[in-house]
């Protein structure tokens, strides 16, 4: 396994070793000693899979944190199809803050991305289909679930589909700002 620092203090792109042959393939999506030994000491508790289709987008979300929970970190992988995988530093106090970064992820490649606590979190399907599978650092939690708009002007995102014709549920439409946000975190 190969892991890469991105741009952005704390994200880190996964590379796992594929063993490919005329059957398919076989790869260990998540070692929890090689990622430690790679500076991802993360305490995962939880797996998610969400499927959409193609021109959807899902963000921006992250959770917020509670008693001593921080807040949530991520391992994200694309296990069916292609998106586009967006972070957003959301630390006031960060030389990033409200910088973004997007990472195409998909089942060929089979990259994954790792994203810190401190980060809104979305992406874009670019595939027909896609299955996104994620662990996560917290058990869910509704009442530390929040999160921005993914079209936020003060954020400038570009998405790789119009936001205007993205198919987008209306919690994620009607989310407020960043700046609306940031109080409450």
């Amino acid at each position: 396994m190969e892991v890469k620092d991105l741009a952005l203090p704390g994200l880190k792109l996964i590379r796992p070793k594929v063993f490919a042959d005329d059957r398919g393939f076989f790869l260990e999506p998540w070692s929890a000693a090689r990622l430690a030994a790679a500076g991802v000491d993360a305490a995962f508790v939880q797996d998610n899979h969400s499927r959409s289709r193609q021109g959807t987008i899902r963000g921006m979300h992250l959770q917020k944190a509670k008693g001593s929970v921080p807040g949530q970190a991520k391992l994200i992988r694309c296990a069916r199809g292609a998106i586009v995988d967006v972070v957003v530093d959301v630390r006031p106090a960060s030389p990033t803050f409200r910088q973004w970064l997007a990472v195409p992820l998909d089942d060929v490649a089979h990259e994954q991305l790792f994203v810190p606590v401190g980060f809104g979190h979305g992406f874009c399907v670019v595939s027909d289909v896609a299955d996104v599978c994620y662990k996560v650092t917290s058990y869910y939690d509704p009442t530390t679930e929040v999160g921005f708009r993914f079209d936020d002007p003060t954020v400038g995102i570009r998405w790789p589909v119009a936001p205007a014709v993205a198919t987008v549920s209306p919690r994620d439409r009607d989310a407020p700002t960043l700046d609306e946000l940031l109080p409450t975190l």
